[in-house]
C-alpha cells in the first residue's frame, strides 16, 4: 500500500485505515480508491474485525479528488476508466464502517465520508461538494447522499456555490453524528466503533443492511426487507446467546455465529 496505512488491530475487533498523501492534503486518485477498496475487502474477510474506522489527518480528511489525474481526460477517457466501480465496491462494505473527519473534507473526500455509516467529526472539519468551481459537478454520490441528509435546499445550495459547511452545521443537518475538539476525534470514533465492537456481528451486518435499504426503496418494501432481516437473526448462535445472557442477568458473548 502506498497511499494508505492499514492497521488491522487498532483497537479491540477494530481496524483502522489512514489516508496518507500528506503532500497532497489526501487528494483522491485512482490508486488510493483502489488501495482503500482491496483494504477494506481483506478486513471483512478478517473474523477479528468487526468495525472499520476510516481517516485522513488532522488537517484534512481528503481535500477532494485529483485533479491532475483528470483535467486532460475526455468523456470516453472517464469512462473506460470506470473509477465509480471502485466507489461502488467501498459502498458495499458489509462491516460497519466509521469515519472520523477532521479539517478538510470537500468534493471527492466530502463523497467518501458519506459513503461511510457514520461520521466523527473534530471542530475544524469542512464538508464541501466545490465541483461547480471548476466547471465540472460531483460524481461519486454528492449530490445524491447529500441531499438526503441536508435536504434539497440545502443541497443545492452547496452543490450550486460551492461552499462549504463547517462541522457544526453538519452535525445540525444531520451529516454526521458528532463533533468533538481537533485533539479527541479519532479517539472519539474509537469509542464508538468500540460499542459497536461488543454487539453480535451478524446483527450488526443485517441491521445495516436494513438502515440502507431505508434510502433504496418505498416504505413497504423497506418493512419487509427489514422484516426479513429480522427473521433471519433467530438462525444465528448470536442470537440465542443474546436473548440467555438477558434473561440470566449477564454480558453476551458474541462470536458472529
Amino acid at each position: 500500500m502506498e497511499f494508505i496505512t492499514v492497521t488491522p488491530a487498532a483497537r479491540p475487533r477494530v481496524a483502522l485505515i489512514q489516508l496518507n498523501r500528506p503532500k497532497e492534503l489526501n487528494a483522491l486518485n485512482l490508486q488510493l480508491m483502489q488501495e482503500v477498496a482491496a483494504a477494506l475487502k481483506e478486513l471483512c474477510a478478517d473474523d477479528s474485525v468487526r468495525v472499520i474506522v476510516l481517516t485522513g489527518s488532522e488537517r484534512a480528511f481528503a481535500a477532494g479528488a485529483d485533479i491532475k489525474q483528470m483535467a486532460g481526460r475526455t468523456a470516453i477517457d472517464m469512462l473506460t476508466i470506470d473509477q465509480f466501480s471502485t466507489w461502488d465496491q467501498i459502498r458495499k462494505t458489509h462491516k460497519p464502517l466509521i469515519a472520523a473527519v477532521s479539517g478538510f473534507a470537500l468534493g471527492g473526500g466530502c463523497e467518501l465520508a458519506m459513503t461511510c455509516d457514520m461520521i466523527v467529526a473534530s471542530e475544524t472539519a469542512q464538508f464541501g461538494q466545490p465541483e461547480i468551481r471548476i466547471g465540472t459537478m460531483p460524481g461519486a454520490g454528492g449530490t445524491q447522499r447529500l441531499t438526503r441528509a441536508l435536504g434539497k435546499a440545502r443541497a443545492m445550495e452547496m452543490v450550486l456555490t460551492g461552499q462549504p459547511i463547517s462541522a457544526l452545521e453538519a452535525e445540525r443537518h444531520g451529516l454526521v453524528n458528532r463533533v468533538v475538539p481537533v485533539g479527541q476525534y479519532l479517539e472519539e470514533a474509537f469509542r464508538l466503533a468500540a460499542s459497536i465492537a461488543q454487539m453480535s456481528p451478524v446483527a450488526a451486518r443485517l441491521a445495516k443492511e436494513s438502515v440502507n435499504r431505508a434510502f433504496e426503496t418505498h416504505l413497504d418494501e423497506g418493512l419487509h426487507f427489514e422484516r426479513k432481516n429480522f427473521y433471519m437473526t433467530f438462525a444465528s448462535e448470536d442470537q440465542k446467546e443474546g436473548m440467555a445472557a438477558f434473561v440470566e442477568k449477564r454480558p453476551a458473548d458474541f462470536k458472529g455465529r
